[in-house]
């Protein structure tokens, strides 16, 4: 992996074997702030408990601006990561997250938000439940509900099995009514396997580099 600055100032990771960056070159901060805070986390604007399911937790950039966000705004949220191949500390050690952030101690959270152990529930802030699982998604079988789902693999052309209409039917059934899905990837074939699995989608401005961006609901239905 080689560590990279993106237009916003902020680093991402790149990749390779797949010839792929973690993040958007634009802004790494500027992409996960837009996709998944503002269009994500932003949508709940009353709810002040929320259970979020990350697909590719990665750098843990999107888990550091949750949490930032829910101490801001005094939510509760309770945080999955799903990743198969952790960063390692020493490149996070690397990355400038929270030296760009104006907030009360971000440094000393990215660290717990990274040290935090795999495969159990730690508390990185009384706002803020962190559990990390290292597992394949093709093989993840949610035994949990979740609000609201990041959905922040690697491309579709560089791990077509992470977008597979199997894969959105499964992560759809353990979806909250009401809740939703959001990620960076407009591709044709991803919104017609994201409706069949049953979510209603939505188009959205996209982030500097990006025109459009996409967001799924599970529908309420009356009896619920």
């Amino acid at each position: 992996m080689h560590l990279v600055i993106t237009g916003d100032g902020s680093h991402t990771l790149y990749v390779p074997q797949l010839n792929e960056h973690y993040h958007s070159t634009f802004g790494a901060l500027t992409e996960s702030m837009h996709v998944f805070i503002k269009a994500g986390l932003g949508f709940f604007t009353e709810k002040k408990k929320i259970i979020i399911l990350e697909i590719g937790f990665g750098t843990g950039l999107n888990a550091l601006l949750s949490c930032l966000t829910a101490i801001d705004k005094d939510i509760r949220l309770s945080y999955y990561a799903l990743e198969k191949y952790p960063v390692s500390l020493n490149i996070v050690n690397q990355l400038n997250y929270a030296a760009l952030l104006f907030h009360n101690n971000p440094v000393n959270l990215f660290t717990c938000i990274h040290e935090a152990p795999w495969n159990t529930m730690s508390t990185i802030h009384p706002c803020f439940h962190l559990h990390k699982i290292q597992a394949d998604l093709t093989e993840f079988l949610p035994d949990f509900s979740y609000d609201l789902i990041f959905f922040d693999a690697f491309a579709p052309e560089k791990q077509p099995e992470m977008w597979s209409a199997e894969i959105f039917k499964r992560l759809f059934e353990n979806l909250t009514p009401g809740g939703i899905i959001t990620t960076y990837c407009v591709k044709g074939e991803v919104k017609r396997r994201l409706i069949s699995a049953g979510f209603i989608i939505e188009k959205l401005p996209g982030p500097p580099g990006k025109r459009e961006i996409l967001r799924g609901t599970k529908k309420v239905t009356s009896n619920e």
